[in-house]
């Protein structure tokens, strides 16, 4: 599938903001199954754009503004092919052995509740007892994108059973690693056959499976990640892999508005 993509996130301050820095991971890196074919982003305020790769081996972008700013808009536009791998993520960049993703963060520490709901799935071999987890956590769970915030813990959300896909992705991530199982978040795009407007980037999970390697779970949906999944960034939890997390000094209340386009430039609707 090609999957074009538009994102568009404005801030609007209050009073004029200085200082202020923007950490972009919102750049897709090329592995088995997934090529870019073009991709850019751009800022509507004079700054500094630096791009690197961070200690996950995510793509980047670091934004400083020269002077001191009312509103401000980062842009992403961009297309790549995406192939149905069966959800499994091979030839991308890995600084860190699976390991490490068995470390728990405050957004997805895993309390007596989940780890009870974690041990009583299905025993087997862990990608069908993955798939069960995912199953079963998205029967569990309600859609609620009111539920929620991007500082909810996964043990909050598992608790009231709502939330969105940011949630559901932390609560599996939390609940494989208490089975010994290194899972970590992903962000990126999802192109949905019934639209293109979304309000957010989405977000899923990928857990390690012996002799297959990483593979990518999405609870919010119940289902494997395909062709119509584009991947971003990974870490330990959302504030690893966040499209666009920043600082700044002064500017009182801040307004925030974000619109993203996700679509299978090949797909025909009829209007």
């Amino acid at each position: 599938m090609r999957i074009r993509v538009h994102h568009a996130t404005t801030y609007d301050y209050q009073f004029p903001a200085e200082g202020v820095v923007q950490a972009l991971r919102v750049s897709p890196s090329a592995h088995d199954g997934q090529r870019v074919i073009h991709w850019r982003v751009d800022v509507d305020v004079d700054g500094v754009l630096r791009e690197r790769r961070d200690a996950f081996g995510n793509c980047l972008h670091i934004f400083s503004a020269d002077q001191p700013v009312t509103s401000l808009t980062l842009r992403v536009t961009g297309e790549a092919e995406v192939s149905d791998t069966a959800g499994v993520v091979r030839g991308a960049l890995e600084p860190f052995a699976p390991a490490v993703f068995l470390r728990t963060t405050e957004l997805t520490a895993a309390d007596d509740a989940i780890r009870d709901w974690a041990a009583a799935t299905e025993q087997g071999e862990p990608l069908a007892r993955l798939h069960a987890l995912m199953a079963r956590l998205h029967d569990k769970m309600a859609f609620d994108v009111t539920a929620t915030n991007v500082a909810t813990p996964a043990v909050e959300a598992f608790t009231h059973k709502r939330g969105v896909c940011q949630d559901y992705a932390h609560i599996f991530v939390a609940a494989a690693r208490t089975i010994g199982i290194p899972a970590r978040y992903v962000s990126g795009h999802l192109a949905r056959p019934e639209t293109d407007a979304q309000d957010a980037a989405h977000a899923w999970a990928e857990a390690f499976v012996p002799d297959l390697g990483w593979v990518a779970f999405d609870a919010a949906n119940g289902v494997g990640a395909d062709d119509s999944y584009l991947r971003v960034a990974v870490g330990l939890d959302y504030l690893d892999a966040a499209p666009m997390r920043g600082a700044r000094r002064g500017g009182g209340e801040e307004r925030l508005s974000v619109s993203v386009q996700a679509r299978d430039v090949g797909l025909q609707r009829q209007e």
